[in-house]
């Protein structure tokens, strides 16, 4: 078998695009998408009908051309998720608009309006994944939609307290961000890491290593990946969000693949379980500077992609 197989043994494994062939090529379980790859996507002819969709149901639900707009873009986030669902047997993340990370109210409006797309399309909820921002108001956002049967996907994660907030309100799922962490500190620290040593493979072990040795049932997706060895390294994680190139790689390599995480060794570590109420999430984050320089720069980021995707529709309506 070759590593893409052998890894699939331990860990599911989610495309990380909006390219459907690419999905087509390496058959994932699960799919994910973002402000960013769908706004790559959008300009490939392929995926025009798609556009064209969503601008026709823009302008028949706006009365504005801002109202136009806002349906035009959820309605093509949804219509690439749709295409994704055809051809992935579980589920796919849609994400909540970034400029909404510190919304609690917003971002719960924004969801359900998503999942209502999916719903309208013939779609069950518990295949699709909201997308939202680790912040304090995010993982807010997540308690009140996960008790409506709305699941969520905690996105731009790159710490612990991140991951115990979410895990408190019984986020169905976390995607801590490995390839950021490691960007952070190559650039702070002047230095080259070899996999093993690796920050951002560390953060997601330490995590996976606290929930499991206190049973918690949020799921663990490492996602944002630089290497390869930075995926073997999380071999044995619920969840790998991988994109394609690095989906190729495994799949051309037939080297063994050893199983790093496993939930009988992380009941054997010691750890202090502990509570975090906003103060103290807001102080922990406070205290990590890669974690909430990062938190901060991928929101931008994602609200800039946002923006691109928005002057897109706008001009074509």
């Amino acid at each position: 078998m070759n590593q893409l197989e052998q890894l699939k043994k331990m860990t599911v494994i989610v495309a990380d695009t909006g390219e459907i062939e690419e999905i087509k090529k390496y058959h994932p379980t699960d799919a994910t998408t973002n402000p960013s790859l769908i706004l790559a996507a959008s300009t490939n002819p392929a995926y025009q009908f798609l556009i064209e969709d969503a601008l026709s149901f823009g302008r028949k639900k706006g009365k504005t051309h801002q109202e136009k707009v806002m349906h035009a873009f959820d309605k093509v986030c949804v219509n690439f998720g749709l295409e994704i669902l055809n051809i992935i047997p579980g589920r796919v993340s849609t994400e909540v608009d970034a400029r909404l990370s510190f919304d609690i109210v917003g971002s719960v409006q924004k969801a359900r309006e998503l999942v209502s797309l999916y719903e309208a399309a013939g779609i069950d909820r518990q295949r699709i994944l909201i997308k939202l921002a680790s912040t304090w108001e995010g993982a807010q956002a997540a308690f009140h939609l996960e008790k409506e049967g709305i699941h969520c996907n905690m996105t731009l994660l790159f710490c612990l307290a991140q991951a115990i907030a979410c895990a408190d309100v019984h986020a169905t799922l976390i995607s801590p961000f490995v390839g950021r962490i490691l960007d952070w500190y190559k650039k702070h620290e002047g230095k080259e890491y070899s996999a093993a040593e690796d920050p951002g493979v560390r953060s997601v072990t330490q995590i996976y290593n606290y929930y499991k040795k206190w049973g918690i049932k949020t799921q663990i997706m490492g996602a944002s990946f630089r290497t390869k060895d930075e995926i073997l390294q999380l071999a044995g994680c619920d969840l790998l969000t991988i994109a394609p190139k690095f989906l190729e790689e495994l799949s051309d390599s037939t080297l063994p693949v050893v199983q790093k995480l496993t939930i009988e060794s992380s009941k054997k570590m010691e750890s202090t379980p502990l509570k975090v109420d906003e103060k103290t999430f807001r102080w922990m984050l406070c205290q990590d500077a890669m974690a909430i320089d990062k938190l901060h720069e991928g929101i931008r980021n994602f609200a800039k992609d946002v923006v691109k995707l928005e002057e897109l529709l706008y001009g074509r309506l």
